[in-house]
C-alpha cells in the first residue's frame, strides 16, 4: 500500500505573533506554515524571521514550513538563507511564475538539509497557465499551493459562492500538479465566521482533486480534517474493491464487479490510496 503524508489542513501562522506560534503546538492541523510574508509588517520582518526559525523544533512530528517573502522583495534573500540554515520541512515561496524561478530556488537551497522541500505558490494567471512546467521543474518541489486571493485580484474576478470565476484556474492547477506527480493545496477561505460556506468550499476542493486546504484560523481545522479524510463508507468500499479484485485474480476471473460496477486496476489503485490516507490520519 502506498505511503501517504496527510496534508488535509495546512494552517498559516503569523511569524510575528508569539502567542499564535505557541498556541499552534496544541492544534491538530496536519501541517503549519510559519508566515514571514503577508502576516508580518515591514518593520517586524527581521524579528519574525528569527522567531520563526527558532520555533521550528517545537511542533513534534508535524510538517512545518516557512513562507518567505517573495522573490521581488528586499527580504527574500535573507529569508531564504535563514530558512535554509534552520531546515524546515519546506520553504513556501509566494508568486512563483516559472520553471526558471524554481530552479533558482533550488540552487539557493543547495546547502539546506535534503528534507527541506520547495512549496511553490501559484497566484497569477501566468503561473496557472504554466502550472505543469513549474511543478516539474525540480524534484525538490513537492507541493503546489493555490493563492486564490491574489489570483482573483489578478483576474479581476469576484468572490462568489461556488467560486465560478476561478473554476478554470482550479482545474488547470490540479492538472499541472497531477501531470508532474506533485501534491496540491487549495487556497484559503476568508470568512472565518461562515462555517457552512467554508465546509462547502472544502467539499468542492476535495471533489476537484486537491489534497487539502490552506487555512487562516484554528476553527477551520476540524471540518477540513474531516472533509479531506476518507469517510467510513469510502474506507469500507475501498476494502471491498481490493478484496474482490484479489479474489477474482486468484480464481482466474477477468471481470470483477463491486456494487454492480466493474472494477479495474485503476479502481484498485484508488482504493489503495484511500486506505493509505485513512491509515495515516487514524
Amino acid at each position: 500500500m502506498p505511503q501517504v503524508r496527510p496534508r488535509r489542513s495546512v494552517l498559516y501562522l503569523p511569524g510575528a505573533n508569539e502567542r499564535a506560534l505557541e498556541k499552534a503546538k496544541t492544534l491538530p492541523a496536519d501541517a503549519l506554515i510559519l508566515d514571514l510574508e503577508d502576516a508580518v509588517a515591514p518593520d517586524a520582518k527581521e524579528a519574525a524571521r528569527e522567531r520563526v526559525c527558532a520555533a521550528l523544533g517545537d511542533y513534534g512530528d508535524r510538517e512545518v514550513a516557512i513562507r518567505v517573502n517573495g522573490l521581488d522583495t528586499e527580504w527574500h534573500d535573507a529569508d531564504l538563507r535563514a530558512a535554509a540554515a534552520a531546515g524546515p520541512a519546506a520553504v513556501v515561496v509566494p508568486k512563483v511564475n516559472s520553471a526558471d524561478e524554481v530552479r533558482g530556488l533550488e540552487r539557493a537551497l543547495d546547502g539546506a538539509p535534503e528534507r527541506t522541500k520547495i512549496w511553490a505558490m501559484l497566484e497569477t494567471p501566468f503561473a496557472i497557465l504554466h502550472a505543469e512546467e513549474i511543478a516539474a521543474a525540480s524534484e525538490r518541489l513537492t507541493v503546489l499551493v493555490l493563492g486564490t486571493n491574489d489570483l482573483a485580484k489578478e483576474l479581476h474576478a469576484a468572490f462568489v459562492p461556488g467560486r465560478g470565476p476561478l473554476l478554470a484556474s482550479l482545474s488547470l492547477a490540479v492538472l499541472g500538479a497531477r501531470a508532474a506527480g506533485k501534491v496540491i493545496l487549495d487556497g484559503v477561505y476568508n470568512d472565518v465566521k461562515d462555517a457552512s460556506g467554508f465546509e462547502a468550499e472544502c467539499h468542492q476542493g476535495r471533489d476537484f482533486g486537491f489534497d487539502g486546504k490552506t487555512l487562516i484560523h484554528p476553527s477551520q481545522i476540524e471540518p477540513c480534517n474531516r472533509i479531506f479524510a476518507p469517510s467510513a463508507t469510502e474506507v469500507d468500499h475501498a476494502r471491498r474493491v481490493i478484496a474482490a479484485f484479489d479474489d477474482a485474480r486468484a480464481a482466474g476471473r477477468g471481470v470483477v464487479t463491486v456494487d454492480g460496477r466493474m472494477v479495474e486496476n485503476l479502481h484498485v489503485e484508488e482504493a489503495q490510496r484511500v486506505l493509505a490516507l485513512a491509515e495515516a490520519v487514524s
